[in-house]
């Protein structure tokens, strides 16, 4: 793992979801770039002091040396967007698979970078979109594939947060001070941070792509260097119109993320704060609410089901669902090694396309927002 030390939020996420069905053990790290807490953290994880370094420069280097059946299968690297790119690059250009955290790099041409180092390696990379992990997402996916909806015409797609309602990267709040930090988040704040995770879930669920967007960022917090508000329009490949709306002034919201998807025939819809269930809303006949479960077998699809951890009841959240993007690449790099093929609900994982459409979409929302060519006067 590169990054995740004590002081950090999202490093012992992915520590949880990497270690709950016991197919990833945590071999080394570089935690932290200051080193007392590099150390500390290590000891805290039981790391072995030889294979806790200061750097991913020296991690990676030293974990080359080591023979097969001991040194490190794949880089985690769970850094701010700024320190992506450097330590993912390398860890190709070693021989180790990646896992990285989004979005994958601090510009579009660094993605891209990373894609013709994959390709020309053939290892395999890993982006922790995490909401694509949730079985009802897949049900979702699974649905619209197989046309239960007919051609779809509408997404609407929201991320309200409220936790940036005040200049809290002022008041000695970490994650707030380098998300709002051009030099360290990228172009993008909210947009970058949470609505690439929107327009991942829409074009996931969909199977469509982005195509025309048409948006309009905002600064809300006077004094905030990077957009913390956002509305896009959006268009698809199949003709389809959608809106987004991403938020972190929304006060009072959590992490109120939520779709709905409209085709010919019906449509569905899921919430976040309510993921093992998923809405069915049809033309000629009444909704219906499916849940996520393993003891719904004949309902669900296989690519839900291969993602469901418990019988129907009891509550899967966050820590699950990014626990199933983990599994599935697990399982899928573990096939590699043994010189298997994969099931196909394993190869189910975000991966580098992903990562450079998230880039591609915050390039082209912040110059959308910032041309003029796209409003008409409401005249009366």
């Amino acid at each position: 793992m590169v990054g995740g030390g004590k002081d950090a939020f999202i490093g012992a996420i992915h520590r949880l979801a990497a270690n709950m069905d016991g197919l990833i053990e945590l071999s080394c790290g570089a935690l932290s770039i200051n080193p007392d807490i590099a150390v500390d953290s290590a000891k805290s994880l039981f790391l072995p002091e030889d294979r806790t370094y200061l750097t991913f420069e020296e991690m990676i280097t030293k974990e080359k040396k080591l023979g097969d059946d001991k040194r490190m299968d794949f880089v985690t690297i769970v850094t701010p967007n700024f320190a992506h790119f450097a330590p993912a690059m390398m860890a190709l250009d070693n021989g180790f698979h990646v896992v990285i955290e989004k979005p994958i790099t601090f510009t579009l041409d660094e993605a891209k970078q990373l894609k013709k180092k994959a390709g020309e390696t053939g290892l395999i990379l890993c982006l922790t979109h995490t909401y694509s992990g949730y079985p009802m997402v897949k049900q979702a996916k699974a649905m619209v594939k197989d046309g239960a909806f007919g051609k779809i015409r509408k997404v609407y797609v929201e991320y309200p947060q409220g936790w940036l309602s005040r200049l809290t990267e002022r008041e000695g709040n970490a994650q707030a001070a380098w998300r709002t930090d051009p030099k360290k988040s990228g172009k993008s704040g909210c947009m970058g941070d949470i609505g690439t995770h929107a327009a991942h879930l829409a074009e996931y669920i969909t199977g469509l792509k982005i195509t025309e967007l048409c948006a309009d960022l905002n600064v809300m917090v006077q004094g905030r260097h990077l957009d913390d508000d956002g509305n896009v329009l959006l268009k698809f490949d199949n003709g389809a119109a959608g809106v987004l709306m991403a938020s972190q002034v929304a006060a009072g919201e959590e992490n109120a993320l939520k779709i709905r998807v409209y085709g010919e025939k019906g449509g569905l819809e899921w919430a976040q704060h309510e993921p093992n269930t998923l809405l069915l809303k049809w033309l000629d006949q009444p909704a219906q609410i499916l849940r996520a479960g393993g003891n719904y077998g004949s309902i669900l699809s296989s690519i839900a089901i291969a993602n469901c951890r418990t019988p129907g009841g009891h509550p899967e959240g966050y820590l699950e669902a990014f626990a199933n993007i983990y599994r599935n690449f697990a399982l899928t790099l573990s096939a590699r090694i043994d010189g298997t093929q994969p099931k196909a609900e394993h190869l189910d994982f975000p991966g580098v396309e992903d990562g450079i459409r998230g880039m591609a979409f915050i390039d082209n929302v912040v110059a959308s927002s910032a041309s003029s060519e796209k409003w008409t006067k409401h005249k009366v």
